[in-house]
């Protein structure tokens, strides 16, 4: 008889069970039905209990969404990952409103002086300050009793699939303000805000209509062609910041990215890459990274290459409060619903000049 377990109900050897004669296995089979009538006793029970009272409906659903949340943040989304794009800022916490920060800049010039000169040149702080707010947004999802009724029976935490429905959501909502300061889908932003690929006040041209018939796009351009426009972009970070900031980053759309990927120079065995990539001053690389939104994001709806300083005093998302669910709450007499939020302050870009478009690739 100790080929069954009657705590859980399963055969705990199945080796002894198999070779036990037939009226032994006959004798486990009928323990095994009367385990089987306990349990569905228990459960029409637990059904009654969680019908009549609602605390009892909320401990067996509050389990359940613990196993829920554990699977679920388990799961990685990294199309929707912002590492090595853009700094996130999660100073803060769900409830903040925004952020103050104070610039400063130095101001006054040397000059030449009289021995007995009253106009000696002095040399000065400007201080400026910049408010940023912080917005709740929110992703959430339900379940109803007959969920949680089948769930039980079943013996089966609930389907993580509405959870990891909510936080790939979110996911892709945080990507979409940081990228364009606009909700995904939405034509135009909720908040005024804009993103990395799209913001007015970095400087933005086109790039060199050298290529078959006078065009722009690198499908129309040599290699050479191709790794003189990124070398305009990366150099012109240094131009427009006067040599304080120097680009670390190139934001190239995805196909456009795979190209110069897989493209040789003409006159090297290289990649266009990689040449790039070894012909930095200094023996400091640059990091090219995927940027889908850039695609379309340029003047006439062409795509973008973005070169940028990516560095947290040039540009970083505010994100005080990531994407969390709050306890379960009962709205209605057969549904809970569990409640997501996050607390989002959009993409700053505090020294734009540090950022350059070109456009038309």
């Amino acid at each position: 008889m100790t080929a069954i377990t009657f705590k859980d109900g399963m055969i705990s050897d199945v080796e002894a069970f198999v070779m036990a004669d037939d009226a032994t296995q006959s004798r486990i089979f009928n323990l095994w039905a009367v385990y089987d009538a306990q349990q569905a006793l228990a459960f029409a029970d637990r059904v009654h209990e969680f019908l009549v009272d609602a605390q009892v409906g909320r401990a067996f659903l509050t389990p359940q969404l613990h196993r829920i949340e554990t699977m679920v943040y388990m799961r990685k989304y990294p199309s929707f990952d912002l590492t090595g794009i853009l700094s996130v800022n999660e100073d803060g916490d769900m409830w903040d409103v925004g952020t103050v920060f104070y610039s400063m800049d130095q101001v006054g010039k040397a000059a030449f002086l009289a021995g007995g000169s009253f106009d000696v040149p002095y040399a000065d702080v400007l201080n400026d300050q910049h408010v940023h707010g912080f917005y709740l947004a929110g992703i959430g999802y339900e379940w109803n009793i007959q969920d949680m009724q089948r769930a039980a029976k079943l013996g089966r935490a609930l389907s993580a699939d509405k959870a990891g429905a909510a936080r790939k959501s979110a996911a892709a909502f945080k990507r979409s303000i940081a990228m364009t300061g606009k909700a995904p889908g939405a034509a135009t932003s909720e908040k005024g805000w804009t993103g990395l690929v799209n913001n007015a006040s970095v400087p933005a041209a086109n790039v060199t209509a050298d290529g078959t018939g006078s065009t722009t796009p690198w499908a129309n351009k040599t290699p050479d062609q191709i790794s003189r426009d990124i070398w305009a972009a990366v150099n012109a970070v240094e131009t427009q910041t006067g040599e304080t900031h120097t680009a670390t980053t190139v934001g190239l759309p995805t196909q456009k990215l795979r190209y110069i990927e897989q493209t040789r120079m003409t006159d090297t065995g290289s990649t266009i890459l990689s040449y790039i990539r070894g012909n930095r001053d200094g023996g400091e690389n640059i990091n090219f990274v995927p940027i889908r939104e850039l695609a379309g994001a340029g003047s006439g709806s062409t795509d973008r290459m973005v070169a940028y300083d990516n560095s947290e005093e040039v540009s970083k998302f505010h994100l005080p409060g990531d994407h969390e669910f709050l306890p379960p709450f009962q709205k209605g007499s057969m549904v809970y619903e569990v409640a997501g939020i996050m607390n989002v302050g959009g993409t700053e870009i505090r020294l734009p000049k540090a950022l350059t478009y070109r456009d038309g690739i």
